[in-house]
């Protein structure tokens, strides 16, 4: 183990004097580390003042660390061509052949370039930070409390980690600096975007949820660290010398894998049964996981639904209960067939969108949201007055244990794609792996989720309301 931390410093140093000693790198660090804060601190500034005259200082309180997580972001940004260059810019340099002919394994290369981009913008992003701080402390600005000091710090480790990250895996797999500054792109937008979501967090004072985005971004950044080092080869950086968007490859490697070597639909289905054998454990996470998110939103709906009677009073609870009862009279139906299914279909494509660019994660973020609905209706259910059981078998059951094979059938599917990816394969490669994973899915979700879909929709438009309709008289 200390032979190979050797092995790995040794290349993480080389690293870090070659980005010391470029001003194209340290000039923008710097001017970032030191003019930016004071920007975001001038802005703090005008936005608490702004919003004291008008009584809402607690807008003002949760501004402050949103520009504090905003400071820690863009050093990141600017430091993010280094990891981008570590591999494909020695490739076009001409300095890449002495590395990889040294006795140095591939891992060694791969994490001490990653810690050479690790480092240099976490640690201009905290200088950052220090800097935002200590102009907040000069002006009596109250800094924020210290969980949410805390988290913030958290989440730009994880942030930064996450983004030199994926572009370690876009050095590694592109075959020129250009490509590879096209695709940062797909790093930095929807880090961007994630950051929103964070500021909606904080402005909503919903700090809990916060560190479960901390965590979610946490297990984000180890898989693609872990999808890097399982399909990192040196032999390739030389091999490719240009990339081709080969669309007869991409449709010829998933139709050989949507359609396998079945020749009648029963041949398909069984091959079908047979993906589903190779995903067994993918799927039995996902039912463990379902049944946890499900009792977990139960009793936060339990624990939650006592404040929320109280604040609504006697009268609010009666409107409650009104508005549930009349919204379940389906004296014809409200909902169509069409309607359901074609939500439910939209549901799970966005789903598997959402896995694709987040290796898995964000897949599994909408299986358990979804699921997690369930068990927190059935504690409001119980809140109200009604049977939480008796609201499972009637109101749920019905056409919720189709549509809910289905959520859980291409669920796993997802959770496989990200599993298959970031697993070491040296005869296939990475685009290969994410092409037949996407088309096991719609294997799947021909074979099964559609099928189950279309039961749960006609069940849910005719059945399930008359049972509400009953069961609430």
């Amino acid at each position: 183990m200390k032979h190979d931390f050797k092995q790995v410093w040794l290349v993480a140093s080389r690293e870090l004097r070659d980005q010391l000693r470029d001003w194209r790198i340290i000039f923008p660090m710097i001017a970032l580390t030191i003019f930016f804060p004071f920007l975001m601190y001038y802005t703090a500034r005008l936005a608490v003042d702004f919003v004291n005259k008008y009584g809402a200082g607690l807008v003002g309180e949760r501004m402050v660390p949103f520009l504090l997580m905003v400071v820690g972001f863009f050093p990141v940004t600017v430091a993010l061509v280094v990891a981008l260059e570590a591999f494909v810019g020695e490739k076009e340099r001409g300095t890449i052949e002495p590395l990889l002919s040294s006795p140095l394994a591939d891992w060694h290369l791969y994490v001490g370039k990653l810690i050479a981009g690790t480092i240099v913008p976490l640690v201009a992003a905290y200088l950052g930070i220090s800097v935002y701080l200590v102009g907040l402390w000069a002006s009596d600005i109250p800094l924020p409390d210290s969980s949410m000091l805390a988290q913030t710090v958290t989440l730009t480790a994880a942030q930064g980690v996450l983004m030199v990250s994926g572009a370690m895996v876009i050095s590694a797999q592109s075959t020129s600096v250009r490509a590879a500054n096209l695709l940062a792109s797909f790093i930095v937008i929807p880090v961007a975007l994630l950051i929103q979501g964070e500021s909606i967090l904080m402005f909503w004072g919903t700090n809990q949820i916060l560190w479960l985005a901390v965590f979610g971004v946490t297990i984000l950044s180890i898989l693609l660290i872990r999808l890097g080092l399982a399909h990192f080869r040196r032999e390739s950086l030389i091999g490719r010398e240009i990339d081709i968007l080969n669309f007869r490859f991409i449709w010829a490697t998933f139709k050989k894998q949507f359609l396998g070597a079945a020749r009648y639909p029963w041949e398909w289905y069984r091959d079908t049964y047979g993906t589903l054998y190779q995903q067994r454990y993918s799927l039995i996470i996902v039912v463990v996981l379902g049944i946890l998110g499900a009792v977990a939103a139960y009793y936060y709906a339990v624990i939650k639904m006592p404040f929320l009677l109280e604040t609504a009073g006697h009268e609010g609870i009666k409107d409650i209960i009104s508005q549930v009862k009349q919204s379940f009279i389906f004296e014809v139906p409200t909902l169509s067939f069409s309607y359901i299914f074609l939500n439910n279909l939209r549901a799970l494509f966005v789903s598997l969108l959402l896995g694709i660019v987040s290796l898995s994660v964000g897949g599994m973020m909408t299986y358990l949201l979804n699921i997690g609905l369930v068990g927190g209706i059935l504690g409001l259910a119980g809140g109200l007055g009604y049977s939480p059981l008796m609201v499972l078998f009637i109101g749920v059951l019905p056409h919720g244990i189709f549509e809910i094979s289905a959520i859980v059938l291409t669920s796993a599917a997802i959770l496989h794609m990200g599993v298959m990816l970031v697993t070491p394969d040296p005869n296939r490669t990475m685009s290969q792996v994410f092409i037949e994973s996407i088309a096991n899915w719609f294997r799947i979700m021909v074979g099964f989720g559609i099928p189950l879909l279309i039961i749960a929709a006609v069940i849910e438009t005719y059945v399930t309301p008359q049972l509400i309709t009953y069961f609430l008289k």
